[in-house]
């Protein structure tokens, strides 16, 4: 290794295993730091945010030590009651607390540059910041959902201790970090004004578009066959992709879907989360056929689903901190030239109206979700054209390649490689 690289030391809890379905922001930002040569070992959980049990190779064990391509994984015990009810989510929480600092202590040996942290869950920060200090290392600490405030508004947290808690805990990590990277320009701005943060402790590395996979798909892959093989010939598709929990308010579609019912639109919930079961009875019960339901899928064939889309949706709970966070799924469909329909207002808003790559809708109001498919249903050339916007907007602002290397080259800046 040479000496300008770097061996870095990730604290993720959800950090997706090479078949997995979700967000996979740190495995494409790993995936690019190794192979330019730095050492990359990653402490994870056992269990995928959306899941309720482990895989079988994980029974009955406390660490799992894999290999990921060019990354090490540390797979550490999550308790399977993590989402089962919030206290049961709390104690998946504090069950990877435990094992991921015995494997920052007792699995991760040797001599790192860096410990990176990346949040939620805020609790995560507690071994990040102790294997830091033992190890005698920088500590980075990454935002990708300001919480507790997301826990509170979506009514998750209610306890008044365990707010207090989280509020001192925060406090105590950014203190503590040596550089905060925050996801969002409006994270920055919350950091500086309202929690009294140092400007110069801040950078600000957002998610991205994974140009890599897209346009693969963009040039080799066949939409008429796919739309034929999952019988989407002659309907006006709009996927929506990710969790479905409570934070997502999926509601607001299936009752949209229900005002479309006598056009062509068809409705793609591709994910799974606690809401699921729900959603699928309210459908059931109020005979909303125009919505199907699809099972989590890796990312590649997410990409082929977007593909053979009209749209992409990107729908948020209307709930104040959501207006400081941009939807991961909003890059995905940009990369796939695929306009927005964004029911989340704030920066995500901002973002697409930048770009010019779609429609804001008011979030959690269907009778306005419908209004607006509407106009694309008889206006098919803005579906193209502002496909196309989004493609190059992010391609200039946001490609993973890009965005990776930048991040690294604050890390070393920090540290004073």
């Amino acid at each position: 290794m040479s000496k300008n690289n770097l061996k870095i030391l990730l604290f993720h809890q959800y950090f997706l295993e090479e078949d997995d379905h979700g967000g996979s922001r740190w495995n494409e930002i790993a995936k690019q730091w190794t192979s330019e040569g730095n050492e990359v070992t990653v402490i994870a959980g056992m269990m995928h945010y959306n899941s309720s049990k482990k895989r079988e190779e994980y029974k009955g064990k406390f660490i799992k030590v894999k290999q990921q391509g060019n990354v090490k994984v540390i797979r550490c015990h999550v308790s399977e009651s993590y989402n089962a009810n919030f206290l049961g989510r709390l104690w998946g929480y504090f069950s990877f607390v435990f094992s991921s600092l015995f494997a920052g202590l007792f699995n991760a040996k040797g001599k790192y540059d860096v410990v990176i942290v990346t949040s939620p869950p805020l609790f995560i920060g507690i071994s990040g910041y102790l294997v830091s200090k033992i190890k005698r290392v920088p500590y980075v600490f990454e935002i990708r959902d300001l919480w507790p405030e997301s826990a509170i508004d979506t009514g998750v947290v209610s306890s008044k201790l365990i707010i207090n808690i989280a509020y001192k805990l925060e406090k105590f990590i950014y203190k503590n970090a040596k550089l905060i990277n925050v996801l969002t320009p409006a994270f920055r701005t919350k950091l500086i004004e309202n929690k009294n943060v140092p400007s110069e402790k801040i950078i600000f590395i957002p998610n991205a578009a994974d140009f890599n996979l897209s346009e693969k798909l963009l040039q080799n892959f066949n939409v008429t066959n796919f739309k034929k093989e999952h019988e989407l010939e002659h309907k006006f598709v709009i996927t929506y992709v990710g969790a479905h929990g409570k934070a997502n308010a999926l509601e607001q579609i299936l009752y949209t879907a229900k005002l479309l019912k006598d056009t062509n639109v068809l409705f793609l919930l591709i994910g799974e989360g606690m809401e699921k079961k729900k959603l699928v009875e309210i459908a059931n019960n109020e005979k909303i056929e125009n919505v199907r339901f699809v099972d989590p899928v890796p990312k590649s064939v997410v990409f082929e689903y977007v593909l053979a889309s009209d749209m992409g949706a990107s729908v948020l709970k209307n709930v104040p901190t959501f207006k400081t966070v941009y939807s991961n799924k909003t890059f995905d469909y940009m990369s796939c030239k695929k306009p927005i329909l964004m029911a989340i207002d704030g920066v995500s808003r901002d973002l697409v109206e930048d770009a010019k790559a779609g429609s804001f809708i008011l979030p959690e109001n269907p009778e306005d979700f419908a209004n607006k498919i509407k106009f694309y249903l008889n206006n098919p050339q803005n579906c193209i054209s502002e496909g196309e916007n989004g493609y190059k907007f992010a391609k200039e602002n946001f490609d993973r390649n890009v965005i990776a290397s930048k991040y690294l080259q604050h890390i070393k800046e920090c540290i004073h490689v």
